[in-house]
């Protein structure tokens, strides 16, 4: 084996570790809450030793991010992909189902999210780090419906394509706050979707221009 082939497998090794400690993170974090984990716990979990925590990650705050920021680049992917798919009309109704299908809705990861959410309320570096990743999702979303503009309507109360991008997130937490509650994701994907339905179509508004 040359020390290339030695590298590459080393390479692979570490982030299939990572990757496990990620895993394990996420299963002890909607299980205990952030707060309450402990590396110790983490490393259990994933079946590794505290050293192999330490040779990926420096503190739990920072496995904590990564598993965050995966999970976050994962929705606002999905949001992407399910938009891209008509052509300069937006099909309101068919576009809404793709991403309410599509959309990670998992009452686990909505816990890890809300932990995420009051950490960041206490860390401003932590909170710019959410606010960045809310305003990739809504610049996603405000995108789709700018190439869209003179070709389907919008409710004008909305104002202009990134309001309308802000109440779609606005919506989308309302639901996932719901959903923390009553742990319903059937009722859940149906009341996200006509709630989006109802907030971007109005037949009676003129096409909306920048």
């Amino acid at each position: 084996m040359t020390a290339q082939d030695a590298a590459r497998r080393v390479t692979r090794r570490r982030a299939r570790t990572r990757a496990n400690l990620l895993d394990a993170a996420f299963a002890v974090f909607a299980a205990k809450g952030f707060g309450r984990a402990s590396i110790e716990e983490v490393c259990e979990a994933a079946g590794y030793s505290r050293g192999a925590f330490y040779s990926n990650f420096a503190t739990l705050d920072e496995l904590f991010f990564a598993l965050y920021r995966e999970r976050a680049d994962l929705i606002a992917s999905q949001v992407a992909d399910a938009l891209a798919q008509d052509s300069s009309d937006l099909d309101v109704p068919a576009s809404v189902d793709r991403v309410t299908e599509v959309l990670l809705l998992d009452v686990d990861w909505l816990l890890v999210k809300t932990d995420f959410l009051v950490h960041a309320a206490r860390d401003p570096a932590v909170a710019q780090a959410l606010l960045d990743h809310r305003t990739r999702l809504r610049e996603a979303i405000a995108d789709r419906l700018f190439r869209a503009r003179g070709h389907t309507e919008l409710p004008a109360v909305l104002g202009d394509v990134d309001g309308a991008a802000r109440a779609v997130v606005a919506a989308y937490d309302g639901v996932t706050t719901q959903l923390l509650l009553d742990r319903d994701v059937d009722t859940a994907r149906t009341w996200l979707k006509q709630l989006l339905t109802a907030l971007l179509t109005d037949g009676s508004a003129p096409p909306y221009e920048s």
